[in-house]
């Protein structure tokens, strides 16, 4: 079984021959196990067979990076968002924003000018080689990309962000719209000149130890049209959407799963992210990916991991929706050795005893198959059909458009569907007001 029919056949909630594996150790921590028994040449993904593999488009401003200040333990340099971040030389965690380009919204027109999509955002034959020699391995091909609040961080000042996007979420709306836009013509860009998808990865942190960062409502007023817009232009392309999103997400997954989204990753533990609670609660709707607690790979005590990775496993697999992934990154305290063994008892819990027959089913045929006779096929956005009325959060039904009013146009002149407010109810926005948001004057449907 190649990795591409394990990991399709576990987001579509059948028993492949085993869980699909994948993992992000550090840099550090790679360069650690280096020196511990892994070959200096040696593939990441390769040597622990992990089922993977990503590519994706530069949707930054492209502002040039250049060091600014240099020591024994730090760097700090500029950005290609504009802004300025410190590291360890190491790398060995996520940088420190430290400068942000964003904070009026005549800073934020400056540097939309420079959010265009064009073919330099891809380095074509380096990224086509490798997705080429990915492709002869079967493995499960993703875009990847981001948008929304965690990007949005390296903009805008996290406090400012915050309050934002209480007193003008419309704003951060829009922001998120643009960059969502720019990732979903990149992709289509890429498919069209050579690459083919199997799913999409997509990242945006959105939760904190406790819980999200923000509401509900507020992740309604600004992220739901963008996600709600993206998920369903990938399912259009018969491509699965994977969503990293660090943190306590609980309460915005009933919303996730109504945008759309197939698999959510990786469900920090220590930020109360049960995988177990997760998968008993939702797992006839979404696929999980991740919740291996990387704080026990080190522990001398080796029952303690084994016994979280035969726990979790065991119950996460059972018909199928689960992928095997750490909770966070790999840190350099876990040695080659440990990891190696993780990697073993991975491959020892994960494996079905009766695994179903492969088959080549699509994500779009997957949903035609398991939908009850005489119903009427979703639309999604760009092309897919639509039931006439959709929820935008549990029990929350949309207002019917009169036949005389137009939809708004999107991505490539599809149509999309208005905003979502967190009213129960939906007001249309007048077609005039709608085309002021237009991001691309070149995007179908819309003049220059």
């Amino acid at each position: 079984m190649t990795s591409r029919e394990r990991v399709l056949m576990s987001l579509n909630h059948k028993e492949p021959d085993r869980i699909p594996m994948q993992d992000s150790p550090w840099a550090a921590t790679i360069k650690r196990w280096k020196t511990e028994g892994l070959p200096d040449d040696a593939d990441i993904s390769e040597y622990f067979g992990w089922d993977f593999a990503f590519f994706g488009a530069d949707c930054t401003p492209r502002f040039p990076v250049k060091v600014i200040e240099k020591n024994e333990k730090f760097i700090v340099q500029t950005t290609p968002q504009g802004g300025t971040r410190k590291n360890f030389r190491d790398y060995t965690t996520t940088p420190e924003i430290i400068g942000w380009p964003i904070k009026t919204k005549d800073d934020w027109k400056e540097i939309k000018k420079r959010l265009n999509p064009d073919f330099t955002r891809v380095d074509w034959v380096s990224a086509l080689a490798a997705y080429n020699k990915t492709k002869d391995e079967g493995k499960f091909i993703c875009y990847s990309g981001g948008f929304g609040y965690d990007i949005l961080q390296g903009y805008v000042k996290t406090e400012q962000l915050l309050i934002t996007m209480i007193e003008d979420p419309g704003w951060v709306k829009e922001m998120i719209m643009t960059l969502a836009e720019l990732n979903l013509i990149m992709m289509e860009f890429m498919i069209k000149n050579g690459f083919s998808f199997d799913g999409a990865f997509f990242y945006n942190d959105m939760g904190y130890r406790n819980a999200s960062l923000f509401s509900p409502d507020t992740y309604l007023k600004t992220h739901y049209q963008a996600d709600k817009m993206a998920y369903g232009f990938c399912h259009s392309k018969n491509m699965k959407v994977l969503l990293h999103s660090c943190g306590n997400v609980k309460e915005l997954i009933p919303m996730l799963i109504d945008a759309g989204l197939d698999c959510l990753q990786p469900l920090e533990v220590k930020a109360g992210m049960d995988l177990i609670e997760l998968k008993e609660k939702y797992g006839d709707k979404l696929a999980f990916m991740g919740g291996i607690d990387t704080r026990l790979m080190n522990d001398p005590d080796k029952t303690k991991i084994e016994q979280e990775i035969k726990t979790k496993i065991e119950t996460a697999k059972k018909n199928g929706g689960y992928i095997y992934h750490s909770d966070h990154s790999i840190p350099n305290t876990v040695s080659f050795q440990d990891y190696s063994m993780v990697m073993e008892l991975v491959k020892k819990y994960g494996v079905y005893e009766h695994p179903e027959p492969v088959g080549e089913v699509s994500a779009i045929e997957e949903i035609k198959q398991e939908m009850p006779a005489g119903q009427k096929r979703k639309k999604f956005g760009f092309g897919r059909k639509r039931e006439e009325k959709e929820t935008l959060e549990p029990q929350q039904t949309r207002t019917e458009e009169k036949p005389a009013e137009k939809k708004k146009r999107s991505l490539f002149g599809a149509r999309q569907k208005p905003e979502t407010p967190s009213a129960p109810s939906v007001s249309e926005e007048k077609p005039k007001e709608t085309a002021k948001k237009s991001m691309f004057g070149f995007l179908k449907g819309k003049k220059k």
